[in-house]
């Protein structure tokens, strides 16, 4: 895996970052969870770290627990988030809440076979297309030499990632843990940097 620095000549990259642990209530709808006491303590631990001030660019899927976990990287660093609805997880809608131990057995449906919904669900082909497709868009007219996160979900992070990697859907690629995960790709070249890290051991690339 290649290694760039994060230093004044050698910005050429981009960071993808999930969400972490989110307050789970069946009433509400999935998109519109927001992070739990953890969560929000898990952003704010990192928003010091030296690799995260070197960003000039933030940038949020539409979904709230993402917008929780830009806004204040966003504040610290004085700069504006943008929210695009294309970033947004995997569209799960059809079966509403899930509890975890189903979702498990779920989300191994999703990545096992990409092609195929699951009881309704936006398959991995079709939502990792959008994604790719967006981040494309988004980075067709960004300043290359500026580094930008993105904030955004375990799942769709994952089939980018895959994209980036040039392999196929699987969930062997997913992240560790319950979110709150990183990796860096280069802007230059799309190549991944560094692979999912927690948000509070990640020291840059």
């Amino acid at each position: 895996m290649r290694q760039l620095g994060v230093g004044p000549g050698e910005p050429l990259i981009g960071y993808y970052l999930t969400h972490p642990q989110v307050a789970i209530d069946p009433a509400v709808p999935v998109p519109d969870w927001s992070l739990s006491a953890l969560g929000r303590d898990r952003i704010a631990g990192a928003l010091d770290r030296s690799w995260l001030q070197t960003i000039r660019r933030v940038v949020s899927s539409s979904e709230q627990k993402a917008i929780e976990t830009a806004g204040p990287i966003a504040a610290r660093l004085g700069l504006p988030f943008e929210t695009h609805h294309e970033l947004d997880e995997n569209d799960r809608s059809a079966t509403g809440f899930i509890t975890p131990d189903r979702f498990e057995a779920a989300a191994d449906a999703f990545f096992g076979e990409p092609e195929k919904s699951w009881r309704g669900w936006e398959r991995a082909v079709d939502a990792q297309a959008r994604i790719v497709d967006a981040v494309a868009r988004i980075l067709s007219t960004h300043d290359q030499t500026q580094p930008i996160l993105f904030a955004g979900h375990g799942g769709v992070g994952t089939l980018l990632k895959c994209h980036i990697e040039n392999v196929p859907i699987a969930r062997q690629k997913d992240q560790p843990g319950g979110g709150g995960n990183i990796y860096a790709f280069s802007l230059a070249d799309r190549t991944l940097l560094a692979d999912w890290t927690a948000i509070e051991q990640f020291d840059g690339v």
